[in-house]
């Protein structure tokens, strides 16, 4: 096995405890060769940790928050400048185990595999967003077809797609397809490259002995306080999951109807409790729809605020 140049990237963002756990994980895995930390205008005192790290090992980018897909587009871009061979890419809140890279590496030495994907346990338990394959010409079907998590997966097997959460990628595959869409900005971003990935020929696989750990979140607020908190992210739901069925569907229904389902759903959830909790509100409606309307003509980046509380 020859000597590989092994950058591992991690897109952060205001989450500088999950940042320093993860930091300290990959430095017990050999052989990353450098650290790439892409903070995406953090204000908790990312960047000021980050400053006193030894540079040796570790190089941060500090840029405006441009959301996760922005963030990884520009670090696998800059890994490919610093000569990175493989490109090792996650968020801030999965944790490596010591012999993840090890468990990884052996598969490296197949040439039509482009991206290696680690098994991901929430306490102990398995996490994962993996899948075998794609439904492109049922609208009414789920677009991830054969979801690991239902399946009993004890040897390395040949998958669609994975989150951005520890892929290890091949650079020939960044040179053959370009850096994810950075336009997403969050969600999406994975699936689209992983796409792109297999229709340029190469495999991914999934690698259960390779573990990494996932960060549990856990919040008292209710329903309505949670959706609040989180319907600017809706938006980028719909938009993007629209853009990937419209992109690649294989027939008019699923280029277009798979997406209004979809939409109608959170639509007809925000008419229906409006009146009553202040998750949603009449004012959402009209922005879900657009959101809708975006994806299907492939109108990306960032939206204007979606202001919780005045809308």
């Amino acid at each position: 096995m020859g000597k590989k140049k092994i950058i591992a990237v991690v897109v952060t963002y205001n989450r500088l405890p999950l940042l320093q756990r993860n930091i300290e994980c990959l430095r017990k895995n050999r052989p990353v060769d450098r650290i790439l930390v892409i903070n995406n205008g953090s204000t908790d005192g990312t960047a000021e940790w980050l400053a006193g790290q030894d540079s040796a090992a570790l190089t941060v980018i500090t840029q405006p928050n441009v959301g996760g897909s922005g963030g990884f587009y520009r670090g696998i871009q800059e890994a490919c400048r610093l000569g990175a061979d493989w490109i090792w890419c996650m968020d801030d809140d999965v944790f490596p185990r010591p012999d993840c890279l090890e468990c990884l590496l052996p598969y490296t030495e197949h040439p039509e595999v482009g991206i290696l994907a680690p098994r991901r346990l929430m306490e102990g338990q398995v996490y994962t967003n993996d899948f075998l394959d794609y439904d492109f010409r049922h609208p009414f079907s789920s677009l991830y077809k054969g979801k690991l998590k239902k399946r009993p997966v004890t040897a390395p097997v040949e998958i669609a797609g994975t989150a951005f959460e520890g892929p290890f990628i091949r650079r020939d595959v960044v040179e053959d397809i370009g850096l994810p869409n950075k336009e997403l900005f969050i969600f999406c971003d994975d699936t689209d490259y992983c796409i792109r990935t297999r229709r340029a020929g190469y495999k991914i696989v999934y690698v259960p002995d390779a573990l990494m750990d996932k960060e549990k979140f856990f919040s008292s607020d209710t329903w309505a306080e949670r959706n609040r908190k989180k319907k600017w992210k809706r938006y980028y739901q719909v938009r993007n999951s629209t853009y990937l069925n419209h992109r690649y569907g294989e027939n008019w229904p699923v280029r277009h109807l798979r997406g209004f389902v979809g939409v109608m759903g959170y639509i007809l959830t925000a008419a229906v409790t409006a009146p009553f909790a202040d998750a949603y509100r009449w004012g959402d409606i009209p922005k879900l729809w657009k959101a809708y309307r975006d994806g299907i003509h492939e109108r990306l980046g960032k939206m204007d605020e979606w202001n919780t509380k005045k809308s």
